[in-house]
């Protein structure tokens, strides 16, 4: 079994994250009315006994999953679902789009943490807490979620790239694994012939099988990484639906929800942070297949844009009594969606989540759903054991990484030459000396002042654009080590951003085996306080 040594660089000292996500980790105050428990062991136990939930949902729910996991050839975890079947069960739950391969190795770390909470809180709570993948199904950005970065290589899903095809514009999770036929040939020349690459491969081929839509392929997928350790839903669905028609309805009618998030999001505004989302006047869409487009109302009628198809009022109202599975939210009301539909606590998300959920809170309580604990995933950096050498060998700190890259190869050059290449201690005694002199000079005129001032700064300069020649010459000669330096910053920031948020989980699940998975469930510990480096 591997043992990852694991440094953890704190929030506030990585550079990563928005002031708004600093200030919800650190509890503060300045926003206590964004949210309504904190990520805590007393914030869940309150979210936990206040929640109260529409048990007329749960067999159904409990029906639409099994029946989910049968339609794609699999079985999910009788254990959880029978869990979930059990009156006063309660969930945490992550989501994500259908990314190719699961695409940036932040979403294993989304599961990974949902799994963790979900056993930490069932046993500090004495409850059955079952955790859950919400898959986001019905997005229709195929750009999105078409690429994938895999040994410092792009392989894209080919569909929109020649003249006779078209990208697809209806719900990603409908779109047919049929032309990932060439890339997966790809993926297997790259992945290379060791058993685990092989083994690894096969996985993916059976689960993105032709005639498979992508929502198939993805719960598959997930179910065989993770060991049925996760419920994975998909919220698409008529029975599921119509527990949200009142909502649906109110949106249409009332159109509460863009004025509620606008309020929020001016709160938001004047306590100095940026917003994330910005509400629609109707934040549904219409969806049929291959098709999902925005209603907008004018003039009494709703009109869906981008086709024909317009309804009055009246007419949009019975659509949604009969039909609620033709109606899709946005990232607006899928939240509030997810929450009437799970026996929910805990939200497991990114700073931009979590960013996002801090601007619903109100529209949550005109609704009178309860609003989760809003849980930060894990942020971790996965280390070969080149890039340990190169950081024992340079004698740098993992946290110097998260800084700068010119300050550091600077800083890396200035202490390996010693002081010779500073000038601070000479630009120091200029200062002193022109000190003196302007003391002098002010007592016979002080109008002079000023040009004892400009000479100095010119002096000053002269000093420092010396020091960035002769710091020039100094990387020159350590252009090497510069270079294996800027390799190694690129381990950690490829493409100049957090690993997890660019690189897949493939090229370190063959690094570390088939137990990478249940290996990073160990050692995410809670709370999370920073960006883990696992080296």
């Amino acid at each position: 079994m591997i043992h990852f040594k694991r440094v953890n660089v704190p929030f506030e000292n990585s550079n990563q994250f928005s002031q708004l996500f600093l200030d919800y980790v650190s509890e503060s105050e300045k926003i206590a009315a964004l949210y309504s428990f904190p990520p805590t062991a007393s914030g869940y136990n309150q979210a936990a006994n206040s929640l109260q939930y529409n048990e007329e949902i749960r067999p159904v729910l409990v029906d639409v999953i099994r029946n989910q996991y049968a339609a794609t050839g699999i079985s999910g975890s009788d254990k959880l679902l029978n869990q979930l079947a059990a009156v006063g069960a309660l969930t945490v739950c992550t989501g994500h789009q259908l990314c190719l391969f699961t695409g940036p190795l932040y979403f294993i770390y989304k599961i990974c943490t949902t799994i963790k909470v979900a056993e930490e809180q069932s046993r500090l709570l004495g409850k059955n807490i079952i955790p859950v993948y919400w898959m986001a199904t019905e997005d229709h950005d195929f750009e999105e979620i078409s690429a994938v970065n895999i040994f410092g290589k792009t392989l894209k899903w080919a569909i929109g790239l020649t003249p006779n095809e078209k990208v697809p514009k209806g719900a990603v999770g409908d779109i047919i694994t049929d032309s990932l036929e060439a890339l997966l040939a790809e993926l297997k020349i790259l992945l290379g012939d060791a058993v685990a690459a092989q083994q690894l491969y096969e996985l993916i081929a059976k689960a993105y099988r032709p005639g498979r839509t992508l929502t198939q392929a993805t719960r598959e997928f997930v179910n065989e990484l993770f060991l049925d350790k996760i419920i994975i839903i998909d919220g698409n669905d008529k029975k599921l639906k119509s527990f949200f028609r009142t909502q649906l309805k109110q949106e249409v009618e009332w159109q509460q929800s863009f004025q509620f998030v606008s309020d929020s999001i001016l709160q938001i505004e004047k306590l100095g942070y940026v917003s994330q989302v910005n509400p629609r006047r109707i934040n549904l869409f219409y969806m049929q297949n291959n098709f999902r487009e925005r209603i907008e109302e004018k003039n009494g009628i709703y009109n869906v844009l981008n086709s024909t198809i317009f309804f009055t009022k009246e007419q949009l109202l019975l659509e949604i009594e009969n039909s609620p599975e033709k109606f899709s939210p946005n990232v607006v009301l899928r939240p509030l969606y997810q929450q009437i539909i799970l026996p929910n606590i805990a939200y497991i998300g990114g700073p931009g989540e979590i960013a996002y959920w801090l601007q619903y809170k109100t529209m949550f309580d005109h609704f009178k759903v309860a609003f989760p604990v809003l849980q930060p995933r894990h942020f971790a950096v996965i280390s070969d054991k080149k890039s340990v050498e190169r950081l024992l060998k340079f004698k740098i700190a993992v946290e110097e990484l998260f800084g700068d890259l010119d300050e550091l190869i600077k800083s890396f050059v200035l202490r390996n030459t010693g002081d010779s290449l500073s000038f601070a201690k000479e630009q120091e005694s200029l200062r002193e000396l022109f000190a003196s002199v302007r003391s002098k000079i002010v007592t016979v005129d002080f109008t002079l002042a000023g040009a004892v001032d400009a000479e100095l700064q010119k002096q000053l300069n002269v000093l420092e654009n010396l020091e960035s020649k002769v710091l020039r010459a100094a990387k020159h000669n350590q252009e090497i080590s510069i270079t294996q330096l800027r390799k190694l910053h690129n381990k950690f920031f490829p493409n100049d951003t957090l690993q997890e948020r660019y690189d897949n989980f493939i090229p370190f699940y063959l690094q570390h085996g088939p137990d990478l998975i249940s290996i990073l469930e160990r050692e995410f510990e809670l709370p999370v306080e920073g960006v883990m480096v696992l080296s």
